[in-house]
């Protein structure tokens, strides 16, 4: 895992001086990659690499970036793992190539070079993002893997097409100016993170997954917008295409020979991804996820493999016990670390700058925690980031596959629960149901805010409302524009489940989880890696059947079946919890101090993207406890805290990369 940057320069540039800020660039990606750092500059052509390493696999020299192709055509930035490199080396091999180092990187350049840039793309399975220059014909091409697992982010500047892992590497380049987004911002106050089809900048996009952008310099300086860039781009893999052939050929099949398929590629997806040089380890919450992956990482593991678990208990919300018994029935080395509230708290302040645009999912917070502890001890964990979204988790792909039970209800029955639950909910905001003799997970369900929307889904007349509704944002707008639509461009797909699980994972799991993870574990210089998101398995989980995803009223139903191959049902099998972190009790008690000074900038800052009367409504309501508005308030205040960190001055650059540019490197 690595953090990269590059630049092209536009043929009227001056040929020199912009090419120096490769050095500042690639400082601010240090995080990413504290092993080493390399830079490659042809002034001639106009291009400069740089490259921040995290050595995973040859630790050698022999693995130093930017990194020549055998013949010299080819020179590239690379951050990601390429899993199955060891069997393309083999076929390579066998064609008469040699190889003076054993990384994955060096393969790659031999099969670009061997069968084309597009056929290699293709015969890789792995997570990538990637700047390639090709001497030849004198292009740039930019690639990023199918699930978009790794960041790359492209802006237009007067003199130059930069690029980068991470905004803050963009912003070090001199004449990029930092315009504010309006739709951008207005979609994150919404969803609490901004789309992966936006930047919080304007002139910036992010390359989509399984694209490639090929461009000259010539080409740059004819189209130099950022909607001119974007019309280059091709893709190599497509959801759509895979979600469309998954579902008009499915799989045919017994739940045991469907389970048995399941288990033999997410074998074959961790073991790949535990071939290290370094010290491995994985994420364990207790959860289905995890523990599917932890346990396959046992199975095949000649040594107790490392876990780990950060837990701050407040409300009842702990899976550290569960991850522990988990952890004991495995026999894994098992790390567990409980912190306070207010240990979890502190690290607030540190959030912008990690995540360079807002960010408002709280489970970052123990994302960060989790991936600083892990760190401690090893350099690699794997994370069960990914099943949700391929194997139907959440609430709404369980409604979605009720839907046609609850709609064949008579409307006024539907219209009548829905009532119901509305005056639920209002008791839940006056607190009443909180003097009940209920448990945590119960108090978690009865929350005024989830009540709210159920009633919101039962009254939904037909199907195609409940899939808007299901899809849609039940937040307030808090801002002076429209919330812009959401885009997919879904392929036609069979029933409500199936296009829920096409638009989580083409909008929320790139814009929301994979973010989470990468900033998380690259801020911690930890890599991060999901056998869930193998594309063999995406592949396989689209070709399923319904019923095997959600059955008897529980999501993810085949995946729990794998796990209860190698863990007692009775460990896992409990309501869905993920990682909680009690927001709205913060915001009324030890964070109301710091929201209100927010609020108080929010005011002052007088650029027209807040309504503060709305804000102000849902600030008092939420502190008087008549309607829990934690996701829009804690949005709000992520979005003004990162910008009142985006105004600040930025750090100068340490004395040796200042060296570096006065020796024009």
């Amino acid at each position: 895992m690595c953090g990269v940057a590059g630049i092209l320069l536009a043929p009227d540039a001056a040929r020199a001086k912009p090419l120096r800020a490769i050095a500042q660039m690639t400082t601010a990606l240090r995080h990413r990659g504290p092993d080493g750092d390399g830079f490659w500059t042809d002034r001639k052509a106009g291009v400069a690499f740089g490259h921040r390493r995290l050595a995973i696999v040859d630790l050698s020299e022999a693995g130093h970036q930017p990194m020549h192709s055998a013949t010299g055509r080819y020179t590239i930035t690379f951050n990601g793992e390429i899993y199955n490199f060891h069997d393309l080396r083999r076929e390579l091999e066998d064609a008469g190539h040699r190889f003076r180092g054993t990384c994955d990187t060096e393969v790659m350049l031999c099969a670009i070079e061997s069968w084309g840039l597009d056929t290699a793309l293709t015969r890789f399975a792995g997570m990538f993002a990637f700047g390639l220059w090709d001497m030849k014909t004198r292009t740039l091409h930019l690639a990023r893997d199918r699930m978009g697992k790794k960041p790359l982010y492209v802006a237009s500047t007067r003199d130059a097409l930069v690029f980068a892992s991470e905004l803050k590497a963009i912003n070090g380049f001199p004449g990029f100016r930092q315009e504010l987004d309006i739709d951008a911002a207005t979609s994150m106050l919404s969803r609490g993170w901004v789309p992966d089809n936006k930047c919080i900048w304007r002139g910036v996009f992010k390359l989509p997954p399984g694209s490639v952008l090929s461009v000259t310099a010539a080409d740059f300086a004819e189209a130099r917008s950022v909607a001119s860039l974007s019309h280059r781009i091709r893709y190599w893999w497509s959801l759509a295409e895979v979600a469309a052939k998954g579902r008009q050929e499915p799989i045919v099949g017994t739940d045991e020979e469907l389970t048995d398929q399941l288990d033999g590629l997410l074998r074959l997806a961790v073991r790949e991804r535990m071939n290290v040089d370094v010290p491995l380890g994985g994420f364990l919450s207790g959860g289905v996820d995890s523990s599917v992956v932890v346990a396959l990482m046992q199975a095949q593991s000649t040594k107790p493999v490392r876990t780990f678990t950060v837990a701050f208990g407040e409300g009842g919300f702990d899976e550290a016990p569960h991850a522990a018994e988990v952890a004991r029935h495995l026999g894994t080395d098992h790390t567990e670390l409980h912190l306070s509230c207010a240990t979890a708290r502190e690290v607030i302040p540190e959030l912008p700058q990690i995540w360079d645009e807002p960010f408002a999912d709280e489970s970052q917070i123990p994302t960060l925690l989790v991936a600083r502890l892990a760190r401690q001890h090893v350099t690699v964990a794997l994370t069960g980031d990914g099943g949700d979204e391929c194997f139907a988790g959440y609430a709404r792909h369980l409604m979605a596959a009720r839907a046609r039970r609850q709609h064949r209800l008579p409307s006024p029955l539907r219209q009548t629960l829905a009532a119901g639950v509305g005056l639920l909910a209002r008791a839940a905001r006056h607190d009443r149901v909180s003097k009940l003799p209920l448990s945590a997970h119960a108090r978690h369900a009865l929350r005024s805010d989830r009540l709210d929307r159920l009633a919101r889904l039962l009254a939904a007349a037909d199907e195609d409302e409940l899939y808007h509704r299901l899809r849609g944002s039940s937040t307030e707008n808090l801002t002076q524009h429209e919330l812009p639509l959401s885009v997919h461009g879904a392929p036609p797909l069979d029933g409500l489940l199936s296009r829920l699980l096409y638009d989580d994972m083409v909008g929320y799991l790139p814009g929301d989880i994979l973010v989470k993870l990468d900033r998380a574990s690259m801020a911690a210089s930890l890599e991060g890696r999901c056998p869930l998101l193998d594309h063999r398995v995406v592949d396989f989980a689209w070709r399923l059947p319904a019923d095997v995803m959600v059955r008897h009223g529980r999501g993810k139903w085949i995946l729990r079946q794998l796990l209860h191959r190698y863990v007692p049902k009775r460990l896992t099998d409990r309501p869905k919890q993920g990682f909680d972190v009690p927001i709205a009790v913060w915001l009324r008690g030890p964070l109301r101090i710091w929201a209100n000074d927010l609020l108080a900038d929010m005011r002052l800052s007088g650029d027209g993207i807040f309504d503060f009367a709305k804000v102000q409504t849902c600030w008092r309501d939420h502190i008087d406890g008549r309607q829990d508005h934690s996701r829009d308030l804690w949005a709000a205040l992520m979005f003004q805290t990162w910008r009142n960190e985006a105004h600040r001055p930025p750090a100068p650059a340490a004395d040796r990369y200042l060296a570096l540019e006065l020796a024009g490197v």
